[in-house]
């Protein structure tokens, strides 16, 4: 991870790219039981975030964290959460629970804070902002060039340089053997 004043080299387009290091402190200094920690399927909200009352007969009680409902669902429809430090993760490989919700929550929670960029191993995942952000521009684009994937915030950008700087070692090779 990068500290703020690294990111400065991104211009005002920093915010669109890596949350903040004050964030990312309080996410890691947050308290979160492991144990107790699931989404609980909602119809109407789809996934919701909750805290493990019970288990018992194939059922689960999770009382939400907004709102505190109690909802009782079959055990297969709770899906444990990862530690807030993963929250707003850039690679979402790297969380510790891999699973539907905590992907689409991943996803939501870089799309509110327009972070539209996402890797996911080796894809990297796009989310439509409907509106221009300061990503595209010549600093930015300079600011990718020569890097290595996991040295800067995920964009497409850094897709195409990697691809380009590939490309030249390749054919570096290919013409070093004639």
């Amino acid at each position: 991870m990068s500290t703020d004043a690294e990111m400065e080299v991104f211009g005002p387009a920093a915010i669109y790219l890596r949350k903040p290091e004050r964030e990312r402190i309080e996410a890691q200094n947050t308290p979160f039981d492991a144990k107790t920690a699931f989404f609980v399927a909602e119809p109407k909200e789809m996934y919701l975030k909750g805290k493990l009352i019970s288990r018992e007969g194939g059922k689960a009680t999770v009382q939400t964290l907004e709102g505190g409902q109690k909802l009782t669902v079959k055990e297969d429809d709770i899906h444990p959460m990862n530690p807030p430090k993963f929250d707003k993760i850039e690679d979402m490989a790297m969380m510790t629970h891999l699973n539907e919700p905590c992907v689409l929550y991943n996803l939501k929670e870089r799309y509110a804070a327009w972070m539209i960029y996402t890797y996911s191993g080796l894809f990297c995942v796009t989310v439509n902002p409907y509106k221009w952000l300061p990503v595209y521009d010549s600093v930015v684009v300079g600011a990718y060039r020569g890097k290595k994937r996991i040295e800067a915030p995920p964009h497409i950008f850094s897709i195409s340089d990697n691809a380009y700087q590939f490309m030249l070692t390749v054919e570096n090779l290919v013409q070093g053997r004639l």
